[in-house]
């Protein structure tokens, strides 16, 4: 099914700032992944981290 321009169906914004392109993927430690899935949000949360991470090491 192809959507025609200016289309009202797919995905919505998510958050105040729109999201890159590029995916980030890591590896995480044993167990982590489990416990990450159950933090309400935890996406939302790990940006904003990633955010406060360069801040302070890339100044």
């Amino acid at each position: 099914m192809t959507f025609k321009k200016n289309h009202k169906q797919g995905a919505l914004p998510y958050g105040e700032k729109p999201l890159g392109i590029k995916p980030v993927s890591f590896k995480p430690r044993q167990g982590q992944l489990e416990k990450l899935k159950t933090v309400p949000n935890w996406q939302e949360l790990l940006r904003d981290y990633i955010d406060i991470l360069v801040e302070e090491h890339c100044d």
